[in-house]
């Protein structure tokens, strides 16, 4: 896809964070008077109700002041701009390059709900479209449905599916998936795992056992681990990627469902507050709005409705 198409895509799928974000921030700028504390303390509010989160929003607002002083801003444009390169830089600085060695297995993690099965579906046209070979495997064994789904993204996608019955040991599943990975050469091996936060010693133990049986039966394989969160839950997202990170090594996490949200600003918040690069999020329903995530382009798409040079 163009890079003009895909910031389509983003421009279209931030609609409601945008008109969010750009509201309130608008909203505080149109009584601008002067630059003192009153304006900051608002913009931080405005910023903490566009779902950017308390401790980012104080980070964001501090750097504003910072810039505002060191650059002698005296205009309301000059404080967005600042405002616009202080986000844009908070974000880009907490991505880092995907770089997938192959044969890599990927493991898809989160609470069902947020679309994991779906995102799995989705990344698996991606890199069949890119001429590697995929295999799926269904170690969410507990859920008859989620099966059922990953077996239709398989058929849409032309890839194999790995799974068993309903309550199995998704270990053995992993161990099958592993085994049909070599045997067959393939590029991925993309293994959805169970959702079940509420118990986290349980999920803990059973992402463990995963990842030995990986270790034992595809020890040379690149691996990642990817989070998939729900964008419409906002801050809440950020807490489950927090309790996450307890419990595995999460190299990524997927967004899904942006655009059907004006919360979209906790995109901020877990670039500043966690460690862990955004890697895809989630624009649309149809198999090809699942997007690698560029920070630039997210940015431009939070504050401009047409492409721009501005960034």
């Amino acid at each position: 896809m163009s890079e003009k198409g895909f910031f389509g895509k983003i421009i279209g799928g931030l609609a409601k964070t945008r008109q969010g974000l750009a509201d309130s921030v608008g909203n505080v700028l149109k009584g601008f008077t002067k630059i003192d504390e009153e304006l900051f303390e608002e913009l931080e509010e405005a910023l903490i109700l566009a779902d950017c989160g308390v401790e980012t929003s104080m980070a964001i607002i501090d750097k504003l002041r910072q810039k505002a002083k060191s650059d002698r801003i005296d205009t309301a444009e000059g404080v967005k701009d600042a405002l616009v390169a202080i986000i844009s830089d908070m974000i880009e600085g907490a991505v880092a390059p995907l770089d997938i060695k192959y044969p890599a297995i990927v493991l898809i993690i989160g609470v069902n709900g947020v679309g994991k099965t779906t995102t799995i579906g989705k990344l698996a046209a991606n890199f069949t479209k890119e001429g590697k070979a995929v295999i799926l495997a269904a170690a969410d064994t507990f859920r008859a449905a989620a099966i059922d789904q990953l077996q239709i993204w398989a058929d849409r996608s032309a890839v194999t599916l790995i799974k068993h019955q309903e309550n199995s040991d998704p270990g053995a599943v992993v161990f099958d998936a592993c085994a049909a990975a070599k045997a067959r050469n393939a590029d991925l091996l993309v293994v959805d795992t169970a959702g079940r936060l509420h118990n986290k010693k349980n999920l803990m133990e059973e992402l463990r056992k995963i990842s030995r049986i990986i270790d034992r039966e595809h020890p040379t394989a690149h691996r990642e681990t990817f989070l998939v969160l729900d964008a419409t839950t906002g801050q809440n997202a950020l807490q489950q990627a927090k309790l996450f990170a307890e419990i595995a090594d999460i190299s990524g996490i997927v967004l899904t469902k942006l655009d059907g949200t004006a919360k979209g600003g906790m995109v901020i918040a877990i670039a500043n507050e966690m460690d862990i690069p955004v890697r895809y999020i989630g624009v649309g329903e149809q198999i090809d709005d699942l997007q690698p995530f560029d920070a630039q382009v997210f940015a431009r798409g939070l504050f401009f409705e047409e492409e721009s040079n501005d960034l």
